[in-house]
């Protein structure tokens, strides 16, 4: 049986907070490995900042050493918004059980998610804190405490919110292209 945490999101930039998470996850006992999935463009969102491509190669460098953590192309490989629920049922044919990993600031808008009255038949979610935003009880809970959000760094970069290993690289982009 393999039970996964799917862990998706734009990670424009990739930072701190989503190493934490992935640490979590990793000392859950019931998952058995970690899917980070970047999408290629948030289907809430009208554009991103570092293109999918390089968001996916940033991905695989910081987890490249890490057994437990698979980063996936899927979503990148389709070219266009992917909704969560295409992404799940694409791994419902190699995995058992799904996790689906969501921050606490998306559950006041997860019933406006595409097809949500099915993605919730077909996944466990698994909420990490959020400032000071209420889980209810019927959620797995993961406490991360990384007061930093990728819209954050976008509009001001800071390295030390950056994972060490590709720091420099991050950085370097977002001066360059940041468009404040």
């Amino acid at each position: 049986m393999k039970n996964i945490a799917l862990f998706g999101g734009s990670f424009d930039p990739p930072h701190l907070g989503h190493i934490k998470i992935v640490e979590a996850l990793e000392n859950l006992d019931f998952i058995d490995k970690i899917i980070i999935m970047p999408t290629y463009l948030n289907p809430f969102k009208s554009k991103f900042v570092a293109d999918a491509a390089l968001r996916l190669e940033w991905l695989k460098d910081i987890f490249q050493d890490d057994q437990n953590v698979e980063v996936s192309s899927f979503e990148v490989d389709q070219a266009t918004k992917v909704p969560t629920i295409q992404t799940v049922k694409h791994l419902q044919q190699y995995y058992d059980v799904i996790y689906l990993v969501i921050g606490a600031d998306n559950l006041a808008s997860l019933e406006k998610w595409y097809k949500f009255d099915e993605l919730k038949n077909l996944v466990k979610f698994i909420v990490v804190t959020r400032e000071a935003v209420s889980i209810p009880d019927n959620y797995i809970k993961i406490e991360v405490d990384v007061p930093v959000s990728s819209t954050k760094l976008r509009e001001s970069i800071d390295i030390k919110y950056l994972p060490p290993k590709i720091a420099q690289k991050i950085e370097n982009y977002y001066k360059e292209h940041n468009v404040k």
